[in-house]
């Protein structure tokens, strides 16, 4: 397993070991206590599997505290340009953003801890998109950020994404909530 850490504090983009074969390939793709000795010292308490078509764009959602959540992404088919933005008022990040390509052919993962607005755009014909959570969803704690705002200038590298109702009424980055503590 290699970790690196990205422009963003507390970011970290995880390449698990992967043994191919003619048969195919195997990766051990969590394993609590090697993750815990790289700085992942978190409980997952959900999975969750999403499954979108071509120039589908989710996001930015995240929780508010006392639910605020870490996640543990991966796509096990296809490609997506995967986004975290810093949301943690006082971080030297604030309103930046990290994004990276994750693939069924890169196997990367990305932990994305608490404080971050996260979301993702496909690339491929279909993904399918794994990914763990730190906290339950809680309906009452989600919130979420325009995806084409134009003071974050996020190139999700997809034209005319498909979006939902709910992410195009979302609301502009500078009129979140900014005295989220995480």
């Amino acid at each position: 397993m290699e970790i690196t850490k990205a422009n963003l504090n507390g970011i970290l983009v995880i390449k698990p070991s992967v043994f191919e074969d003619s048969r195919g390939y195997f990766a051990e793709t969590y394993h609590a206590a090697r993750y815990r000795e790289v700085g992942i010292d978190v409980d997952f308490v959900q999975d969750n599997v999403s499954v979108s078509k071509k120039n589908t764009l989710r996001g930015l959602h995240f929780q508010i505290p006392p639910k605020g959540q870490g996640k543990l992404c991966q796509v096990l088919k296809g490609s997506v340009l995967d986004v975290a933005v810093d949301i943690r008022s006082g971080s030297p990040t604030f309103g930046k953003y990290f994004s990276i390509e994750l693939s069924d052919s890169n196997h990367l993962q990305l932990f994305i801890p608490q404080g971050f607005a996260h979301g993702f755009a496909v690339l491929s014909e279909e993904v399918i998109f794994h990914y763990k959570c730190t906290d339950f969803y809680s309906k009452q704690h989600e919130r979420s950020i325009r995806f084409d705002d134009p003071k974050l200038g996020i190139n999700w590298g997809v034209q005319n994404p498909i979006v939902s109702e709910k992410d195009l009424n979302a609301p502009l980055f500078k009129d979140i909530d900014m005295g989220l503590n995480y």
